[in-house]
């Protein structure tokens, strides 16, 4: 293994990681941003008030692209181990 396949594969487990938590981080920071304009509006500073509504987005969105997420990890996996098995 040179330094160019190390490098290949630290890059494809940093995609796998973000495509793996992306979906989850960009919920919870949509409905944040959301929240935070309505209690801008409202004025109702209450710090209890975004957890929720954050909570449940986060797990929608893993439940509905856990298979995608799921996909690149299995993809990754798959990589890794062909470069096991051919010694790289």
């Amino acid at each position: 293994m040179n330094e160019a396949d190390a490098l290949k594969l630290v890059q494809d487990a940093i995609w796998a990681v973000i495509v793996g938590s992306g979906p989850a981080i960009a919920a919870a920071t949509t409905v944040g941003v959301i929240i935070a304009f309505f209690q801008a509006l409202t004025q109702v500073q209450e710090a209890t008030l975004t957890f929720v509504p954050k909570i449940l987005a986060v797990f929608a969105a893993l439940i509905l692209l856990a298979p995608v997420a799921a996909a690149q990890l299995m993809s990754f996996t798959e990589q890794v181990y062909a470069h096991i098995q051919t010694g790289f």
